[in-house]
């Protein structure tokens, strides 16, 4: 990668034994050495124009095919000092300061500022500045927003949400939670639902290899196929052991599916892993199938309990916090890198996708389909939420609490 500092360092070394003809040229051979793009990083890195660098260029071309060479102080287009057409800012003085107010973001909060609502690209920068006077283009505009300190910027998420006052508290409960249930060698894990995939020929973000020039033909259009549908792969995430479990599921994403596919891990690799387990940790966003307000998730864990034997703890993220949730970049982005630019065209290919998914600190990942019906709009009543055991803990026991096993309706503590 060319290094623009080292680029502006050697053409300003140079400077004092260089005429204008001569700054064209080297500005112009610096240009054709790196290629494309190398006029703009040039311009950029040395303050020569675009225009200056393609005459340049010419001349150097013309050079070559007459086998003259270069000397400084001959041909044409070298002004005398002062000489030339004066830089706009100089002929108008508030042209710049126009630009800034434009731009700037303070300014562009003004209801009525007239780029509030539009993109601030060059050409409609230019236009606002000719309608304020100025004779101006966009070309102009440009190379002052580079002069400003200005350049195109993505936006780049950073922002949680609302922030809440105990959210760094909740953290470090959960850390503790989580380090004194592996110190015990007892199991937690982490879990969550993984972005709902299309079934079928889509188009997959990413790229793959294959023979040049025949990229895999994929839909136009992301228009569900009735027969396939979407899959929501819920995952389960052993913090203890780097190995996941996915169910692959072809309904509806609630509670009792999440519920479910916690109970097939357990049945299938955590109860092998965990004979003398005395106790299960849970780790959980907030809101979605595993939601903590949600009383279908409560009603369903303490089924679960039951059928195990064993109390199991809750800890949610707080709001807005999900990325924080380990499954996230320990499991789901492995999965997200494993099959990028591959069509998921059917069940069969993404339980392959998923279960094929390693990584170098060995990571291993079972995924199974789970084509059961998990309906929509199933009530839990105050009565059925009454008969679930929990135990909320002291600090904020609407994010953590424990649901023990009941038998024959009588808690067992």
């Amino acid at each position: 990668m060319v290094d623009a500092s080292a680029l502006g360092k050697r053409f300003e070394l140079l400077e004092p034994v260089l005429d204008e003809r001569l700054r064209r040229l080297v500005a112009s051979a610096e240009a054709e050495a790196l290629g494309r793009g190398g006029m703009a990083l040039v311009s950029k890195a040395t303050g020569v124009s675009r225009r200056a660098i393609r005459a340049g260029r010419e001349e150097l071309l013309a050079l070559k095919a007459s086998g003259q060479a270069v000397t400084a102080g001959a041909g044409r287009g070298i002004r005398k000092p002062g000489g030339g057409r004066k830089k706009s800012v100089d002929k108008d003085p508030t042209l710049k300061d126009d630009l800034n107010a434009l731009v700037d973001p303070v300014t562009c909060g003004d209801p009525q500022s007239p780029l509030r609502w539009t993109c601030k690209s060059v050409r409609k920068l230019a236009a606002e500045l000719r309608a304020k006077g100025h004779a101006t283009s966009h070309r102009v505009v440009a190379e002052l927003l580079h002069d400003m300190g200005y350049s195109l910027q993505a936006n780049r998420k950073t922002r949680e949400g609302g922030d809440h006052a105990d959210r760094d508290a909740q953290f470090q409960y959960i850390n503790a939670q989580v380090q004194n249930a592996l110190a015990e060698g007892e199991p937690a894990i982490s879990v969550d639902t993984k972005k709902k995939e299309l079934v079928g020929d889509f188009k997959n973000a990413g790229r793959e290899w294959r023979p040049q020039g025949q990229p895999e033909d994929v839909r136009v259009h992301d228009f569900k196929i009735k027969a396939l549908g979407r899959v929501a792969p819920y995952g389960v995430y052993d913090l203890g052991e780097n190995a996941g479990w996915v169910g692959v599921g072809t309904d509806h994403d609630t509670a009792e599916f999440a519920v479910a596919t916690i109970r097939n891990w357990w049945h299938s690799m955590g109860s092998p892993l965990y004979p003398r387990a005395r106790e299960l940790l849970i780790t959980a966003d907030g809101g979605g199938s595993n939601g903590s307000r949600l009383r279908l998730w409560k009603t369903e864990l303490q089924r679960f309990a039951d059928e195990i034997a064993l109390p199991i703890t809750v800890c949610h993220f707080p709001p807005g916090t999900s990325k924080w949730n380990k499954i996230e970049h320990r499991l789901f982005s492995f999965i997200t890198q494993n099959w990028r630019g591959k069509p998921l065209v059917s069940h069969e290919v993404i339980v392959n996708l998923i279960a094929a998914t390693t990584t170098d600190a060995g990571l291993r990942v079972h995924a199974e389909l789970d084509v059961s019906e998990y309906p929509l709009g199933q009530k839990v009543t105050d009565a059925e939420l009454a008969a679930v055991n929990i135990a909320r803990h002291a600090f904020h026991g609407d994010w953590n609490y424990t649901i023990r096993p009941s038998q024959n309706g009588t808690f067992i503590s």
